[in-house]
C-alpha cells in the first residue's frame, strides 16, 4: 500500500474520496455530502491549499483512505477528515495513516490530537491503539451536537 500527499492539482481524487467518505459515514463528519457533491473544482483545490496535509492509501490504482492534517497554534496539529473504505478496514489503513499525520506533525515539533464522535467506536479504538488517549467531551461543547471526544497522542 501506498501513502501518498496530494495537493491542489489532485483535486479530482480527493474529490472521488471525500465524497464517498461523506455518503457512506455521514455521521462521522461535520461537512455533509450536499454541501460538497456540487462544489466547483475551486472549492476542492481551495480545501487542498487551506489545509496543509492531505494523504490517500492506496492499493494499486484504488484509493482506500484518507486523511488530513491542520496545525493548531503552535504545539499542536488536529487530524481531521480520516476515513477508511469499509472493504479495507481492519486492515492496517487506519494506523498507516494516522501514523503519517503523526510523523509529519512530530517533524514541526507538534502534538498530534483529534475530535471523534462518542459513538464511533471503531474508530476510536483504532485512535487508542495509535496511542491516543481521550480527554473527554470539551467543555462548552453544544448541547445540540452530537457529543465528540478529544483524543491527544501521548507517548
Amino acid at each position: 500500500m501506498d501513502i501518498t500527499r496530494i495537493g491542489p492539482a489532485d483535486w479530482e481524487k480527493f474529490r472521488a474520496v471525500r465524497l464517498a467518505s461523506l455518503s457512506e459515514s455521514p455521521a462521522a463528519f461535520g461537512s455533509r455530502h450536499a454541501d460538497w457533491v456540487d462544489a466547483p473544482a475551486e472549492r476542492w483545490q481551495s480545501r487542498l491549499t487551506q489545509v496543509p496535509l492531505t494523504l490517500l492509501a492506496q492499493r494499486a490504482t484504488k484509493v482506500v483512505g484518507v486523511v488530513s492534517g491542520q496545525p493548531v497554534g503552535e504545539t499542536w496539529v488536529e487530524l481531521i477528515s480520516m476515513w477508511v473504505a469499509p472493504a479495507a478496514r481492519g486492515t492496517g489503513v487506519a494506523g498507516q495513516l494516522i501514523d503519517a499525520v503523526v510523523e509529519w506533525a512530530a517533524g514541526q515539533d507538534r502534538t498530534t490530537y483529534l475530535m471523534v464522535r462518542s459513538d464511533n467506536t471503531r474508530a476510536r479504538k483504532s485512535y487508542e491503539r495509535a496511542g491516543f488517549v481521550d480527554t473527554g467531551i470539551p467543555e462548552g461543547w453544544p448541547a445540540d451536537e452530537p457529543p465528540e471526544h478529544r483524543m491527544e497522542l501521548r507517548t
